[in-house]
């Protein structure tokens, strides 16, 4: 079984190395490439499909076995165990390849590597709870509170999203739960949708602190790459100064915000 996982393959945008905005201390992150939702604000449009994708100056994916991204990991296993740092599994959409998820999760913890995934939890709650069993930090995306925006500005509802953040309360594994808002103006800055955030998240027994990302049009350029329109055009960051409003917002709710 062993030398199966080892061998079962999954799609990788990419890995890096040396992260240290991806967990704590330096993270070699594997970004998986597929999603299954369009969060209009997305920076990396070129995770979106499952398919590998070229253009004239670059090939987004590429097929990898566990053991051929675990070999990547381990090279950064000094680096890891001074910094405190780990592996982190990014997307994409990690649980839209559970299996290999799984797999090279299962294969970091067995050689006491600390795992960190970043995810929308937009899956169903028995693939969610497949994959905690090898995390030690979750940082789970809720984009939006309401139903109907989270349907408008991210292609689906958001039922199953707030049903799994709320079944990790039964779960008595030791893992933390970073939950992580991107703040984008005009979607999801008003004082009634973050006020509902704080509150749901103040109900969530393994939150360890709340993070608001702040919006930015980073990923623009490959946008126009992949010859794809950008949705939210003319939509500018907000400032530090509106970001720490937002962030005494959410504080109403939740000891610590970053």
């Amino acid at each position: 079984m062993e030398s199966q996982n080892n061998n079962l393959k999954g799609m990788v945008l990419r890995i890096e190395r040396s992260s240290i905005h991806d967990g704590d201390g330096f993270r070699t992150v594997v970004f998986l490439k597929g999603c299954p939702l369009r969060c209009q604000w997305c920076s990396t449009p070129e995770s979106q499909s499952f398919d590998i994708e070229k253009t004239a100056e670059t090939v987004y994916g590429t097929e990898m076995t566990v053991d051929e991204v675990m070999k990547e990991v381990r090279k950064d296993s000094n680096f890891f165990f001074i910094s405190k740092g780990g592996l982190t599994m990014s997307g994409g959409e990690i649980l839209a390849q559970p299996d290999f998820t799984r797999a090279v999760l299962s294969s970091a913890h067995s050689e006491c590597i600390n795992t960190a995934i970043e995810t929308s939890f937009y899956a169903p709650w028995e693939t969610v709870r497949s994959v905690l069993r090898y995390v030690d930090t979750a940082y789970v995306d809720l984009k939006i509170f309401s139903s109907e925006m989270h349907k408008r500005y991210v292609g689906a509802d958001n039922e199953i999203i707030l049903k799994n953040l709320e079944s990790t309360n039964e779960i008595d594994d030791d893992f933390r739960l970073v939950v992580r808002t991107p703040v984008i103006p005009g979607v999801n800055d008003s004082e009634q949708e973050l006020e509902s955030i704080g509150r749901f998240c103040s109900g969530l027994k393994h939150l360890h602190h709340s993070e608001l990302l702040r919006y930015h049009k980073l990923g623009t350029a490959t946008y126009a790459k992949l010859g794809r329109d950008y949705p939210l055009e003319g939509v500018e960051p907000p400032t530090l100064e509106q970001m720490e409003g937002y962030r005494d917002i959410v504080r109403r709710y939740v000891e610590k915000v970053i």
